[in-house]
């Protein structure tokens, strides 16, 4: 009977957390989709209407240096604010703030459109970065809210697609965008800027209402005081017996103990922080290396290729790695011991593409491209696993402090990658952007040293931690709530595996 009952619970709990799918990863996916549009589009525009003259470099008269030096700027700014925007979302409530951040994106886009210059670019490409500072590793922080550790990845996998789906659509689209050029006196990626960034405005407005706020203990009513008591109401995220099911299974969310200067000094001092930065450095500068140079280098393999059909071959590559999120996330959460063995595997798969890419005969620019798609199957796990493994070894060690910092410095100083493989490699290198069979071929194996990295760092991490552990480093539960670890919590100290997969 005990075991029936206990059988019981769990699929009640299945249920409510499909519930919380059902209301909270659609916006998150929307907004992804969105902000990663309008923060990629810069890649876009370079190739846009290059053949009337009317690309971005062309219409603003930049030179290599300052395109790069555009791209990059916007990560100076993420890093720099990444961290202090996390911990903002902590004290505020999460759906306001993950709010403002969408609504701020949306008309920073929108301003792209009215760029004249150099410096207006560098200017707006700054202001896009602060703005959007936190939104990753927010989302991050607002699973831990609401689901236990061994939820997670599969979750961040699925709002993580819509950067697939938004490079591979954004790149079909921007070939209708390109026969806008000229309307209204706008060139055509003045056009896609614009739209995107509308549309955004219009989503942060909608996410007051969408986004629910964090759980309450239940028969708690919430408060509103000063400027929430402005702001729309959110219905709450769940009633009656499933507030109940989902307070018993992750009782540590309710009762969050405060913190403060001391908490947050314990994690910024924890060594399991470096090791994660640094494979999320590789795979995410090679993630963003490839979305915004993804048509360079592909113009690089056939110099013939039409800007249209550079566009629709670069949607390829993101259907790939959205294939692989939906595939590899979910059995990472079930086998979650394994989760740096399954990073790994993935970092392999994109350097074997690189190294078809790369050395491939020049007069086969099929097998090239194929490297390419090898490479987009490889990042899709990456950064879910990434980030998934992080609030699990950080959630246990420090709590809900522990998340929100953690999640924003291992995405905001992992974003140095993305720094370097957009100012220095490909049009930043001058000596390796000649035409023929060696183009880009040192900015390829440049991403291919930084994966390596990466591969390094989960090994060094997964040996370190067998050997020291990962106990908490202090009071991370209240002593006054019995049972506070929740029935989520006790599950996550052991494997699922496959034991509900249909073949068994």
């Amino acid at each position: 009977m005990e075991a029936g009952i206990e059988e019981l619970d769990i699929s009640r709990i299945e249920r409510i957390y499909k519930k919380i799918d059902r209301r909270v990863i659609p916006p998150f996916w929307t907004l992804y989709f969105l902000c990663s549009a309008i923060r990629s589009n810069v890649g876009l525009a370079q190739t846009m209407n290059s053949s009337a003259g009317h690309d971005l470099e062309q219409v603003l008269h930049l030179t290599p240096k300052e395109t790069s030096t555009a791209l990059a700027l916007f990560y100076v700014a993420y890093v720099v604010f990444d961290f202090p925007s996390n911990l903002i979302m902590t004290r505020l409530s999460p759906r306001v703030w993950m709010s403002r951040i969408v609504l701020a994106v949306g008309i920073i886009g929108a301003c792209f459109a009215a760029v004249k210059a150099a410096w207006s670019l560098l200017l707006l490409r700054f202001l896009l970065g602060l703005v959007i500072a936190g939104m990753w590793p927010g989302m991050a922080y607002f699973i831990s809210i609401l689901y236990p550790a061994n939820r997670a990845g599969k979750r961040i996998g699925q709002y993580f697609t819509a950067a697939q789906v938004s490079a591979a659509v954004v790149g079909l689209v921007s070939a209708g965008f390109e026969q806008m050029d000229g309307v209204r006196g706008l060139a055509g990626f003045q056009w896609m800027f614009l739209i995107y960034g509308v549309l955004a405005v219009v989503l942060g407005v909608v996410l007051l209402w969408w986004l629910p706020d964090r759980p309450l203990p239940p028969g708690e009513a919430r408060v509103r005081q000063g400027l929430m008591r402005w702001l729309p109401a959110s219905p709450p995220l769940l009633k009656g017996e499933d507030a109940e099911l989902h307070y018993r299974d992750l009782t540590r969310v309710y009762h969050a103990r405060p913190w403060g200067l001391g908490d947050l000094g314990h994690v910024l001092t924890d060594w399991r922080l470096w090791p994660l930065i640094l494979m999320y450095f590789g795979v995410v500068g090679v993630g963003i290396g490839t979305q915004l140079y993804g048509t360079v280098i592909i113009s690089g393999i056939n110099p013939d290729f039409s800007g249209t059909t550079l566009s629709l071959l670069f949607a390829p590559i993101w259907i790939m790695d959205l294939i692989a999120i939906l595939l590899v996330t979910p059995i990472s959460d079930r086998l979650n011991n394994y989760r740096p063995l399954f990073f790994s595997l993935a970092v392999c798969v994109q350097i074997a593409g690189l190294l078809t890419t790369t050395f491939a005969p020049y007069s086969q620019p099929w097998s090239r491209y194929g490297g390419l798609l090898m490479v987009g199957f490889g990042l899709g796990p990456t950064v879910p696993i990434c980030m998934a493994w992080t609030g699990q070894i950080f959630q246990h060690r420090h709590g809900e402090v522990g998340v929100a910092a953690a999640s924003a410095l291992v995405s905001g100083l992992g974003n140095l990658g993305s720094i370097m493989t957009t100012y220095a490699l490909y049009t930043g290198w001058p000596a390796d952007s000649q035409p023929g069979p060696h183009q880009y071929r040192k900015s390829n194996l440049t991403m291919i040293g930084i994966l390596c990295v990466s591969i390094l760092s989960s090994v060094v991490m997964t040996i370190l931690l067998k050997i020291v552990g990962n106990n908490p480093s202090g009071k991370v539960l209240d002593d006054a709530i019995p049972d506070a670890d929740g029935g989520a919590s006790r599950r996550e100290l052991q494997q699922r595996g496959f034991e509900r997969r249909w073949w068994k």
